[in-house]
């Protein structure tokens, strides 16, 4: 029991070495542990340093249960830009309802580069993120509006005609493209001429 909690030590010293190399390889040793690192990570995510904070989100990403969820759900909200998205894209791969509040207000943030990975995350949940990215498209805010149809537009479920629908109407150029892109996609509007 000793040599492992060494070996564990070891990852996490690792995993904070400031080497990028050997964080990622840490990353990759911690997830083949499985929930047994959670606690240890989880603790990291209190780090004062930024990069640390960041490969703890970036282990947890690759860890898949709830805990690993949850933690990751509140690395959406960290006061570093890097690490809120590595929790955005990891949220993707890991899809959560419980993230949903937080990607959506996500989809508004000044780095937009946050708002597309908050997008992805909520198009990987699919139908249960149809409402809230309706409810978005309804946002005065048209960087929002943007994210919301491109989500959707992603989507595969006939529950997101009827909000793309409505966006062709937006005033910005970008929605009416992801909503023709998503109609397109959902096979609603196509004509077909007999030769």
């Amino acid at each position: 029991m000793k040599r492992s909690r060494s070996t564990l030590d070891s990852l996490l010293e690792d995993l904070n070495s400031g080497d990028d190399s050997l964080a990622e390889q840490a990353v990759h040793q911690l997830s083949t542990r499985g929930e047994g690192v959670l606690p240890a990570l989880i603790a990291q995510l209190a780090s004062p340093e930024a990069d640390q904070r960041w490969w703890a989100t970036a282990a947890l990403a690759r860890i898949k249960s709830p805990q690993a969820r949850a933690s990751l759900t509140h690395s959406l909200a960290d006061q570093d830009i890097s690490v809120r998205q590595c929790a955005a894209f990891a949220l993707r791969e890991q899809p959560c309802l419980e993230a949903i509040p937080s990607l959506i207000a996500a989809l508004s943030d000044d780095d937009r580069l946050l708002a597309r990975l908050a997008g992805d995350a909520l198009a990987a949940l699919g139908e249960r993120s149809i409402s809230p990215l309706t409810e978005a498209l309804r946002s005065e805010n048209p960087a929002v509006r943007i994210e919301a149809a491109r989500a959707l537009a992603s989507i595969e479920d006939p529950d997101v005609i009827a909000p793309l629908f409505t966006a062709l109407d937006d005033a910005s150029a970008l929605v009416v493209h992801w909503a023709e892109l998503g109609l397109e996609r959902q096979g609603v509007g196509m004509v077909f001429y007999q030769p």
